[in-house]
């Protein structure tokens, strides 16, 4: 073969050769793009981080660019391979990055990220309630869109630490779908439900519910209350009675007579002493008095006796308040009107027995009997709801 003829077929080997490679549309510097994922499935909100640090692009050639299209609508251009994504919509969101290396070739790589939607909370609550009533909270009707299973969180009252770990928010007083509570109290009553998915997703609501108060008829009863106690005493010896005469009713006055039996021979056997001590601890109260025998016609006696201790309140009028309990307690525990609470202590003691004329030399009569009656005036509440 002559050299012409050679150097025209090198010629056409080469052309040939170049022909080729284009044709296969391969480079030796294309880029190789990988990603990879902290997790695969989120919650909505919930961030997630992404790194495309494994992808490679071949000597000399560098990658230069990483462009991040995240399925939402959003995209990056980041110089580093890894960058974090909030997801705010749920479903299945296909993330594809592209590598692009100095040479400006790319390659592009995608994976597929679930992002799972919160339960969303139907709560169905009466409007208002008394006090003192049962407000039912039905929230079966919530849902997870993802169809999971639902746990409940009902916290009553978000203002108070009721499980008592330091924070009052997340109290878990019931989780059942329906609560009952009550009511103590009027005013508007806020407390929190939070439902959780199976897979982690978390919704809360607050609700709110008006609890009124009652309506109340007001009068006072007034009641004539008589306590009486009979012994006898030997010179020198006491005794103490106790009672609670203003329990649930406010005194108004009170009586007491200690009355002691006669002498069989009042003129001979001379009238014995005694003393009648009454103490109210709670009050801060006490007085006493000693019998007396002026009339030779009549027993010794000792008399303890008060009036307006306290005030006559006015009659038959409305009131409003969280039940007929509180309002009782409040009408007795008024400020100024409480005299008289508490226990009643009276002790009588037998001061002095007069010695009477001997019989055979020994004194026949060397105490005595004692009756003791207190009459009490007492106004008691009496209450009664309107319009139930």
């Amino acid at each position: 073969m002559s050299p012409t003829k050679i150097g025209t077929f090198t010629i056409c080997c080469m052309i040939l050769m170049v022909s080729l490679a284009g044709c296969t549309g391969l480079s030796p510097t294309t880029p190789n793009a990988e990603i990879s994922s902290d997790v695969n499935e989120i919650n909505v909100g919930d961030v997630i981080n992404f790194d495309g640090r494994d992808s490679t692009s071949p000597s000399p050639t560098i990658i230069v660019d990483y462009n991040w299209n995240f399925g939402d609508g959003e995209t990056r251009l980041t110089k580093s391979g890894i960058i974090s994504h909030y997801f705010q919509n749920p479903g299945s969101h296909e993330v594809e990055l592209t590598v692009t290396n100095d040479y400006g070739e790319s390659d592009s790589i995608s994976m597929t990220i679930f992002v799972n939607s919160p339960p969303s909370i139907i709560i169905e609550a009466p409007g208002y309630v008394k006090t003192g009533e049962i407000a039912t909270l039905d929230a079966t009707n919530s849902f997870d869109p993802e169809g999971g299973n639902l746990e409940f969180i009902w916290d009553f009252d978000k203002s108070i630490d009721s499980d008592g770990d330091g924070d009052p928010a997340g109290d878990a007083d019931s989780i059942e779908p329906i609560a009952d509570i009550e009511f103590l109290e009027a005013g508007n009553q806020t407390g929190v439900l939070t439902i959780v998915d199976d897979m982690g997703g978390i919704s809360s609501q607050e609700w709110t519910i008006m609890v009124i108060s009652r309506t109340y008829y007001v009068y006072w009863e007034e009641e004539k209350i008589i306590y009486s106690w009979s012994d006898y005493l030997e010179q020198g010896e006491s005794i103490s009675l106790t009672h609670e005469p203003g329990l649930n009713s406010r005194i108004i006055e009170f009586n007491a007579s200690l009355i002691l039996d006669r002498e069989l021979i009042p003129l001979l056997w001379p009238e014995d002493n005694f003393s009648l001590h009454v103490n109210l601890p709670m009050t801060g109260w006490e007085t006493s008095a000693s019998t007396t025998h002026d009339n030779i016609t009549e027993n010794a006696s000792a008399y303890i006796s008060y009036d307006e201790l306290n005030d006559i309140p006015e009659n038959d009028y409305n009131i409003q308040g969280d039940s007929a309990e509180n309002i009782i307690f409040s009408l007795l525990n008024e400020p100024g009107q409480r005299w008289g609470m508490g226990e009643w202590i009276w002790t009588i003691t037998a001061d002095q027995c007069d010695p009477d004329l001997p019989v055979d030399g020994i004194d026949p009569d060397t105490g005595n009997d004692w009756s003791l009656e207190i009459e009490f005036i007492i106004l008691t509440p009496r209450v009664a709801e309107i319009g139930i």
